[in-house]
């Protein structure tokens, strides 16, 4: 499928999809809306929980579409202000190019160009093998379908960041809900930038509680999920 490099809404890049019309990132802003939905409602909101104080020092992540990189990138960002110790697994079918990679701007355009080698050593460790990215960040990259994932209560975030529903409805079901439910600790949160009735409704079928939230900028909603 073909795949171009566009620019955001708010000056960051993603890959676009000509053919399916979808973006990996919001077209309204690529780096506003990982911000948003998988740090400001994901990885603050656990760590900053009640129910996270004794593991607040270190946190598992799943990652359902690790595509760009970004929200590992930022994730790794992140993790050194909160002084938290990251365990961040990223699960892609389809992993984009390295030469797709080079052309996208995320440390430009958050102002970390000293953290240009950071960011391409994401992409450039092996699959399948947990790598030591940082003193506070190790990542596992999984080349997998989703509805091969069968973990269990190892997790204490998810962030899901799957295409979405219009062009890829049998990511959005109740049975991969149902893995990422199993694959959550007790008191684990799903992010997503969706918020489509449907989603929420499979959510709640396999034992998620559910809120509606703000969305990011061009999106009234989104959702967060609770086990």
């Amino acid at each position: 499928m073909k795949r171009q490099i566009v620019i955001t809404g708010d000056g960051s890049t993603t890959i676009h999809l000509p053919e399916w019309n979808e973006q990996y990132h919001s077209k309204h802003g690529a780096i506003q809306e990982a911000y948003h939905v998988f740090i400001k409602h994901g990885l603050y909101h656990f760590c900053h929980s009640e129910r996270s104080e004794e593991s607040y020092k270190k946190v598992s992540i799943l990652e359902i579409g690790f595509g760009t990189g970004l929200n590992a990138f930022i994730t790794v960002i992140e993790a050194e202000k909160l002084n938290v110790t990251v365990d961040y697994s990223g699960v892609e079918g389809y992993p984009v190019l390295i030469d797709e990679i080079t052309q996208l701007n995320y440390t430009n355009a958050l102002k970390c160009k000293e953290k240009e080698a950071l960011f391409h050593k994401l992409h450039s460790v092996s699959w399948e093998h947990k790598h030591e990215i940082t003193s506070k960040f190790s990542l596992l990259k999984q080349q997998k379908l989703f509805h091969e994932i069968d973990n269990e209560n190892e997790f204490d975030i998810i962030y899901f960041d799957a295409f979405g529903a219009r062009v890829q409805p049998e990511l959005w079901t109740e049975a991969i809900f149902e893995k990422m439910y199993k694959s959550l600790k007790r008191g684990g949160v799903l992010v997503t930038y969706s918020a489509k009735g449907s989603v929420r409704r499979a959510m709640q079928s396999v034992g998620f509680f559910v809120e509606r939230l703000p969305g990011p900028p061009g999106k009234r909603e989104m959702l967060r999920a609770t086990k």
